[in-house]
């Protein structure tokens, strides 16, 4: 069964198919893709939370006048849930490409083509490769700590909340979900409670990939769950106060798209809303620029 027809699945993330174009900006003119300025565009449709990421890290690191960005409809306009807009791209990089066009995407200019749909390279690649005026977003010796926070993020809050909101589930798991979510925020609230940022005193990958992690709780998750459990989330107060904190940070709250999350949420969604809908954890609008819909 599909993410967007699973009942109370929130499928408005990324499908979890493996990226077929992963190529990697190199650091010098022999490699494929040489870190050259002006020569890439970023593709990303603010409503994804990996495009949400590239973005932040990109303003993090001052890329604006190095690094291009367009920005893609909130909701992706084509029939089988891609972008249009990317269609070209990925025809001219890989014929008859299997799947949606999706977002992020990493182009090349010159040759017309994408270099990488895989975020994960696409977000070392613009901290080692051009980011040289920004902060160090990947210190020497944290990679296995900025996994470990990814990990956590992925299992214990973005995919524990989604069970504990699954529509359909019986009780028992749903609350085994649940306590699995706190247990996540546990730790965070604890590291937060002695540190401005998740891996010490300054800010690395791994709090643009928390913060993110955090908006998507309470703009997505929270939608699907009961009001006793977003109060229980509410609790961690520390790491809501960094939450609030990094949104803002310019590199941070600008990219904040929450009509465009909402409606690629509702777009897809086949859960049920609950009574933690209408508990507010964050005001995000206070942080957010106001824009014009996109689509």
């Amino acid at each position: 069964m599909s993410a967007a027809s699973e009942p109370g699945r929130l499928s408005s993330t990324r499908p979890h198919t493996v990226p077929s174009l992963r190529s990697r900006i190199g650091c010098d003119a022999r490699s494929g893709y040489p870190a050259v300025p002006h020569r890439y565009r970023l593709h990303l449709a603010l409503s994804c939370p990996e495009s949400l990421r590239i973005a932040v890290t990109h303003s993090l690191l001052g890329l604006e006048d190095t690094l291009p960005v367009t920005l893609l409809p909130a909701v992706p306009d084509a029939p089988d849930g891609g972008h249009l807009a990317l269609g070209p791209l990925y025809e001219a990089s890989s014929h008859q490409h299997p799947g949606p066009a999706l977002a992020p995407v990493l182009s090349d200019s010159w040759t017309g083509r994408i270099v990488s749909t895989h975020a994960p390279g696409i977000l070392r690649d613009l901290a080692r490769r051009f980011g040289a005026r920004g902060p160090c977003l990947y210190p020497c010796g944290a990679d296995e700590r900025i996994e470990a926070v990814g990990r956590l993020c992925d299992q214990d809050i973005n995919e524990a909340a989604q069970r504990a909101g699954r529509s359909g589930a019986g009780a028992e798991a749903r609350a085994a979900a649940l306590a699995a979510l706190l247990r996540g925020l546990d730790v965070l609230e604890r590291r937060l409670s002695s540190t401005a940022y998740v891996l010490g005193g300054e800010p690395t990958a791994a709090d643009v990939q928390l913060w993110v992690t955090l908006v998507r709780l309470d703009t997505v998750h929270r939608w699907h769950l009961d009001a006793a459990a977003v109060c229980r989330i509410t609790e961690h107060r520390h790491l809501w106060a960094y939450a609030r904190r990094l949104a803002a940070h310019p590199a941070f709250g600008s990219h904040l798209d929450l009509d465009g999350i909402a409606r690629r949420h509702h777009a897809h969604c086949r859960g049920t809303e609950a009574a933690g809908a209408a508990v507010q954890i964050v005001d995000w609008t206070a942080y957010a620029p106001r824009r014009k819909p996109a689509g």
